[in-house]
C-alpha cells in the first residue's frame, strides 16, 4: 500500500509540473472573438485602445508561453511557466497569427 500510494505520488507531482508549465488556454473577448480560433475584423480592432490592443496581443504570447522581458510586460502578465524567450520560437496557429499580425497593423495606424 505504501509503495502504490508513493507510486502515486510521484506521478501526481510529475503531472502537476507538466500542468503548471503549460501555456494557458486561449481567451475570448466579445469584440473580437477567441484569439486561437477566431480571425479579429480589423473594424473591431480599430475601436479599442492602444491598451486594449497591446493588452490583447501579449495575452496571446502569454498563453503560448512567452517570456516577458520589459516589466510593464512581466507586471501585466507574469513569467510563470513560460517557455520560451525568443519571441520567433514561440508556437502560433494561423488564428493566432492572423491576430497578431492585425493588431499590429492597427497598432501601427493609430500611433500607439
Amino acid at each position: 500500500m505504501r509503495i502504490q500510494f508513493a507510486l502515486l505520488s510521484v506521478a501526481f507531482s510529475a503531472l502537476s509540473a507538466v500542468v503548471a508549465t503549460s501555456p494557458a488556454k486561449a481567451n475570448c473577448y466579445e469584440n473580437f472573438g477567441c484569439t486561437d480560433s477566431e480571425y479579429f475584423a480589423a473594424q473591431q480592432l480599430e475601436q479599442a485602445s492602444c491598451q486594449v490592443l497591446w493588452e490583447v496581443r501579449n495575452t496571446i504570447f502569454k498563453e503560448r508561453g512567452y517570456c516577458f522581458g520589459t516589466a510593464k510586460a512581466v507586471k501585466a502578465f507574469g513569467n510563470a511557466g513560460c517557455l520560451y524567450h525568443d519571441v520567433a520560437r514561440v508556437p502560433r496557429n494561423d488564428f493566432e497569427r492572423a491576430n497578431i499580425s492585425a493588431i499590429k497593423e492597427v497598432e501601427s495606424s493609430k500611433g500607439c
